[in-house]
């Protein structure tokens, strides 16, 4: 996590409030396009997962590189050449469920196991995390509707959102601009349903700069660092019944000392 604030991906408040996130075992969801970073981002959010917790990580190749004691890999397989011993996502998360794990990490969801993954977040499976493609908040969330219509189960769109709404708590964007940096361009919370729409808030935003702010002297900056928006997450409460409270001037603020991550441990926590 140091080395992404160094880089500029996230700014160090931002990435203290993530670190709460995790740790107040929050479900959250990390969106974005092909090589903006998100496995990169999911592995370093999952450095702060307690040390005591028995994690189960499900992906198609294993790129996460979890340093805590108690993890369980599962790997997907393809078929072999007679067109047997296939092993999908799907089976794995549900196999996954009889592990008795504390927390759920799927690399990436891509298919009908996003259901298997909403179930598992709606039944006690508390700060899970997982990726998905998309290209912005609202996009991420309609692309895991979609998803869970390959599942071939005639459900009501209202109900799949019903459950999207209450499984995940965050979401968090990245996008890779074109001068080839990443950026967390935002850090949104899932409220509740809305009519037959979902609606969401967010806490932290990275906008494009000002017109008038632009100095010729400067270097050109496509996004403005991630700042707060000054609104209260509604997830405080859960956060503070799984040990974390963040104190009620953290978004009033917008200059902190940057935390150092390299200082906390597995587990830790400054």
């Amino acid at each position: 996590m140091d080395d992404l604030i160094d880089f500029g991906t996230v700014s160090p408040e931002a990435a203290q409030f993530l670190q709460a996130c995790v740790r107040g075992k929050l479900n959250m969801l990390i969106s974005g396009g092909t090589g903006t970073g998100k496995t990169t981002t999911l592995n370093a959010l999952s450095a702060f997962v307690p040390n005591d917790e028995r994690i189960v990580t499900i992906e198609d190749a294993a790129e996460l590189q979890l340093q805590q004691q108690h993890v369980i890999t599962l790997e997907s397989r393809p078929p072999n050449i007679e067109g047997e011993g296939e092993v999908r996502i799907r089976e794995l998360v549900r196999n996954a469920l009889r592990m008795r794990p504390d927390r759920i990490i799927v690399g990436e969801v891509r298919g009908p196991e996003t259901l298997d993954m909403l179930q598992a977040m709606n039944t006690g499976h508390e700060g899970s995390l997982t990726t998905i493609h998309a290209n912005a908040p609202r996009d991420a969330l309609a692309r895991l509707e979609t998803l869970v219509l390959t599942a071939g189960v005639e459900l009501p769109h209202r109900a799949i959102r019903e459950q999207i709404a209450s499984a995940f708590d965050l979401l968090v964007q990245i996008a890779r601009l074109v001068d080839g940096s990443r950026r967390v361009t935002h850090v949104t919370e899932v409220l509740h349903m809305e009519s037959d729409v979902i609606t969401l808030q967010d806490v932290y935003v990275a906008k494009p700069p000002d017109e008038d702010s632009s100095d010729a002297a400067k270097p050109v900056r496509l996004l403005s660092e991630l700042t707060g928006t000054g609104l209260k997450p509604h997830f405080l409460e859960k956060m503070a019944a799984n040990g974390v409270v963040l104190p009620p001037a953290f978004f009033g603020e917008t200059s902190r000392q940057a935390p150092n991550f390299a200082s906390v441990g597995y587990g830790g926590y400054e």
